[in-house]
């Protein structure tokens, strides 16, 4: 089946939609699954619902313990990449 095959169902007097079970299976949706609704002008779009609630930097901030000073932008950033190149370097030798 093609991945932008139109396919249909139909909406019971409950208001559920059963989805084709080639696209379940593509997304890996099983029971259980949590989707999140959007309307858009063109329809309804599903998507998968994330697993953790949006935050904003705020919100967790102060949920972490620190020592020292606080680090600049530059800092994280110098510190971030070296990290990231011991990483890298680690890979290539694996």
């Amino acid at each position: 089946m093609s991945v932008f095959e139109k396919l249909m169902t139909t909406l019971s007097a409950k208001g559920q939609v059963i989805l084709p079970s080639a696209i379940r299976k593509r997304r890996g949706w099983g029971a259980g699954t949590r989707l999140e609704i959007e309307e858009t002008p063109e329809g309804v779009l599903l998507k998968l619902a994330p697993v953790f609630a949006a935050a904003q930097p705020n919100d967790v901030f102060s949920s972490l313990p620190s020592r020292g000073a606080s680090k600049t932008l530059e800092e994280m950033d110098t510190g971030v990449l070296a990290e990231a190149r011991r990483r890298h370097a680690r890979d290539q030798e694996a």
